[in-house]
């Protein structure tokens, strides 16, 4: 127990010392906290800065419209935070009460019987056993149990309980049965094959039907195994295989003019390898030039010139333009400015906040308009998201070195983030009796409820058209091809620190046995969108890393990159690597090699064998497992948001997959201290998952406890 507590604290007490190291201190003043109202900002500066010299239009009137509409179409929508916040507020009020000397509350999956029923229980034999079971994650936070959450192996215990085979005495507490599993898998992750290892009441030959009466149908029990004593689940596990489904769309390249699509070509000219470049986007080229001239421009045509002009202006800002107006970490470089608006010249960060004082006055005419008239069209649209009490902002954090994940969010949801600030706050306050309006006022009223309409309609009509062009993609066999030989470089033991959470460069830990990666070349095709199906098959995985592994293949082949770029990842620099959404996750069985071989010769056992129950297991991945997750990216376009927001993230975050690499993220060379870089990320629905989680879950961390995270990651699932 000491050895394991060690093995547990040594990656906290290594990321503690290195943050006092002086080029830890370096890296620290260099990272800048970006959260959601920065990324409005650096947007609102980007625009104004296009559009400033442009003496074809009046900036002050549309820059806002332009925001707003841009942000709908090319970004994936966010999800309600309220959720987070209360969560956080229920923990520190439960914090509160154990400080406060009061019993601690009994967990959700335990059951405290009073002392007639247990003293009127009939005591029987307990026997070790291998549980073999299947579950859907949707609407579970995780695997693990957790005194206040809902969560697989709560709803499991409470089964076993309910069915007899876990006798009342024990009911409270699972440790009392040496409940222990073989994988923990993520929130909104599914496992078709997982063990618990644990002491069962199993006389009953009927225990196992009995069980699953009292599971939800998307947990299933398959059958049991006798063990001897001293089985382990999470010990004597040699390897597992996951499986990752995702649509074939994700590989097209980033769309020409989303932020990320611009510098992918701009690194490519400045480090000489346009043609390379080029040469690795060959089978994708002219893709969206021909969705924008077939899809998108008859669409254009049904709007008037003033509401198209807007519409134009959200989707095609142009390389050039912003080559002039913008540095390589994205910010505003001087531009000329509105002749009512007098700012000294500057660069960097000091420009853009420049910038962004200059956009707020410049917008505040034409925010107060568009504000008025979205409340005539509906209030509910500009419902402020609530700040805890503290009055933090709230922040979309990228793990170590990324928390982007997976975003599973709405497609047709408003943007809530780009109107004004004043809109963002909550209308706590009863509003004030209007005067009536005279009859040029009221006249004036109308037109912005029907201007607002207007471009609502086709932002909406828009982005279904990308989304429409997206599931219509078929990915040709270079491409599959072309990801496999990426995948092919996370084999043998790697170095994994950038592929999870809590862990230093030097963390012996993190190094990680890949055995093999493969593409399954036969693509699947579900109600339109084209998937395919990636296994992994490693001894164990990190928090996160199979997520972050899928994440950095899948943009090094849509952007491009040379695929070297795996290989430096496993390197002392800092990667900020997005986790793709937890939404195609699916652990497909654990394998006990070892322990099979010495069941039957030593221990007079069976073998721990799945494919007994390979029918039951299939029609259950069937029905519960893939048709949810197709159902859930036709209904919310789960991975569609997420590379939308990486394409579109106003910061040079991401920009490693490009041909400047680390430079182009801007990273520092040196020693790696073991401290997360704290940027933004695309935002996950915590009831997704996320997302992605996302992401933001993709904001969110899977789990919510420092010290369960950093548990957990010494060498459980995630």
């Amino acid at each position: 127990m000491q050895r394991r507590l060690v093995q547990l604290l040594r990656p906290l007490a290594k990321r503690t010392s290195a943050t006092w190291h002086p080029i830890s201190q370096l890296q620290n003043s260099q990272l800048r906290r970006i959260d959601r109202k920065e990324i409005r900002r650096r947007k609102e500066a980007q625009v104004r800065n296009l559009f400033a010299e442009d003496e074809a239009i009046n900036v002050e009137d549309v820059v806002g419209e332009i925001i707003r509409a841009r942000n709908e179409i090319w970004d994936g929508r966010s999800g309600d935070k309220r959720t987070a916040n209360t969560d956080t507020q229920e923990k520190e009020a439960k914090r509160q009460k154990l400080n406060n000397g009061e019993a601690a509350p009994l967990p959700v999956y335990a059951t405290k019987f009073d002392e007639a029923e247990l003293a009127a229980e009939e005591r029987r034999p307990k026997k070790k056993v291998a549980v073999m079971l299947g579950y859907s994650g949707t609407g579970y936070k995780g695997m693990q149990l957790a005194p206040d959450q809902k969560t697989i192996e709560g709803d499991l215990f409470k089964a076993f309980v309910e069915a007899g085979a876990i006798s009342k005495a024990n009911a409270d507490d699972p440790k009392k049965s040496s409940f222990v599993r073989c994988a923990r898998t993520d929130k909104g992750v599914h496992a078709a094959g997982n063990i618990i290892s644990l002491k069962l009441i199993v006389e009953d030959e009927n225990i196992v039907n009995k069980i699953n009466e009292h599971l939800t149908p998307q947990i299933r029990v398959w059958g049991f195994e006798r063990t001897n004593n001293s089985f382990s689940a999470y010990q004597l596990v040699d390897s597992r295989i996951y499986e990752y489904l995702i649509p074939t769309h994700t590989l097209l390249l980033p769309h020409p003019r989303s932020f990320l699509g611009r510098k992918c070509r701009d690194w490519a000219e400045r480090k000489g390898e346009l043609e390379a470049w080029e040469q690795r986007q060959e089978e994708v080229r002219g893709y969206w030039d021909q969705v924008d001239e077939e899809m998108v421009r008859p669409i254009l045509q049904d709007y008037p010139d003033d509401i198209r002009s807007v519409l134009e202006k959200a989707l095609w800002l142009t390389a050039e333009q912003e080559a002039n107006r913008h540095g390589d970490d994205g910010s505003a470089r001087p531009s000329k400015q509105p002749k009512t608006v007098q700012t000294a010249p500057d660069s960097g960060d000091a420009a853009l906040d420049k910038a962004a004082e200059t956009t707020d006055a410049i917008t505040h005419s034409t925010a107060q308009e568009v504000e008025q008239s979205a409340k005539e069209v509906s209030q509910e649209q500009l419902s402020a998201e609530p700040q805890s009490d503290g009055g933090t902002q709230e922040q979309v954090l990228v793990d170590k070195p990324s928390n982007t994940e997976e975003a599973a969010t709405k497609t047709e949801q408003p943007a809530q983030d780009m109107e004004p600030e004043k809109s963002l706050q909550p209308q706590s306050q009863p509003s004030e009796p209007q005067p009536e309006l005279s009859e040029e006022q009221r006249i004036a009223k109308e037109q912005r409820v029907a201007r607002r309409k207007l471009i609502d309609d086709g932002v909406k009509r828009l982005r279904a058209a990308y989304v429409t062009a997206k599931r219509k993609y078929r990915v040709p066999d270079q491409r599959k091809q072309r990801l496999q030989d990426v995948l092919n470089l996370y084999l043998g033991t790697r170095n994994f620190w950038n592929y999870t959470i809590n862990k230093p460069f030097r963390d012996p830990s993190a190094k990680r046995v890949i055995r093999s990666f493969n593409v399954n070349f036969e693509p699947i095709l579900i109600d339109g969108t084209e998937w395919l199906s990636l296994k992994v098959h490693g001894q164990s995985f990190m928090m996160h890393q199979i997520r972050k592994m899928v994440g950095m293949a899948a943009l090094i082949v849509r952007c491009g990159c040379d695929p070297v770029r795996i290989t430096e990842s496993y390197g002392p620099g800092n990667f900020s690597i997005p986790k793709a959404p937890s939404l195609g996750l699916l652990l497909e069985r654990p394998i006990f090699d070892s322990y099979n071989k010495r069941a039957k010769a030593d221990l007079q056992k069976e073998p721990i064998d799945f494919d007994k129950y390979k029918t039951e297991m299939d029609a259950f991945k069937q029905k519960f497992i893939y048709e949810r997750m197709y159902e859930d990216e036709e209904r919310e376009n789960v991975f569609g948001n997420f590379f939308n927001h990486v394409d579109n993230f106003p910061s040079n975050t991401f920009l490693f997959v490009t041909s400047g690499g680390l430079e182009a993220s801007g990273e520092i060379d040196g020693p790696d201290t073991g401290a997360a870089p704290v940027l933004a990320a695309p935002e996950e629905d915590d009831d997704e998952d996320d997302a992605v989680g996302h992401t933001v879950n993709m904001a969110d961390l899977d789990s919510d406890d420092e010290l369960d995270k950093l548990k957990d990651n010494a060498g459980d699932e995630g």
